[in-house]
């Protein structure tokens, strides 16, 4: 089985390829504004190191979302461009399960992604991965006052303040995919981007 892995839901490209239970090749870096420009050389090189062409592909799993707008659509096309060209389908993914899931610690985990004013994209998971609070767009505030009486450990790669212990996101590429190996992926058409939070548009018409 060989598998792509693409999260540019952030500032970060994080992206993998997977054969047999193997990671062969990833990169984990920040881009911020080059992200458009990086994302597909970027995992272009990663088939190069891997040695093998995107026609060997057998799965495509790709976060789509929640996060930065203009990210979520970057990774969502290649993977889309991808899929179509091959005739495979697409696992999409939430990345705040993908934190989870990349956490060894045994307490509670509360993924977070900075949407700035005072909001974040948060959940809520059990140590085994279940989801506590689903995804949403919440006040931090709010969310801390959910995560109380629970030993909880916020997992982030943004500068939050919070009273609470913080893991840095480290995504573990192999560990993410080795949970979706199983999971059905979908026509290529049918992903969509999950935002969570309106757009600026939307806010101002009431939408």
């Amino acid at each position: 089985m060989k598998t792509l892995y693409i999260d540019t839901s952030s500032d970060y490209l994080y992206s993998g390829i997977v054969i047999d239970d193997i990671l062969v090749s990833e990169i984990k870096n920040k881009y911020e504004k080059d992200l458009s420009k990086e994302a597909l050389p970027k995992i272009i090189e990663l088939f190069e190191q891997a040695k093998i062409t995107p026609k060997e592909l057998d799965k495509i799993i790709v976060v789509n979302g929640p996060g930065s707008f203009t990210g979520i659509r970057i990774g969502i096309t290649i993977a889309k461009t991808i899929a179509w060209a091959l005739n495979i389908d697409i696992t999409p993914i939430s990345g705040l399960t993908a934190m989870a899931i990349s956490s060894s610690t045994s307490t509670y985990k509360m993924p977070l992604i900075d949407a700035r004013r005072g909001y974040v994209y948060g959940a809520i998971y059990d140590k085994d991965n279940n989801a506590i609070l689903k995804d949403t767009h919440i006040e931090l505030k709010m969310l801390l006052e959910k995560a109380k009486a629970r030993d909880i450990k916020a997992i982030t790669n943004n500068n939050l303040t919070i009273n609470l212990e913080i893991e840095k996101y480290d995504p573990d590429i192999l560990k993410i995919v080795k949970y979706f190996e199983t999971s059905k992926g979908i026509n290529p058409h049918l992903v969509n981007p999950i935002y969570l939070k309106k757009t600026e548009a939307e806010e101002k018409a009431g939408l």
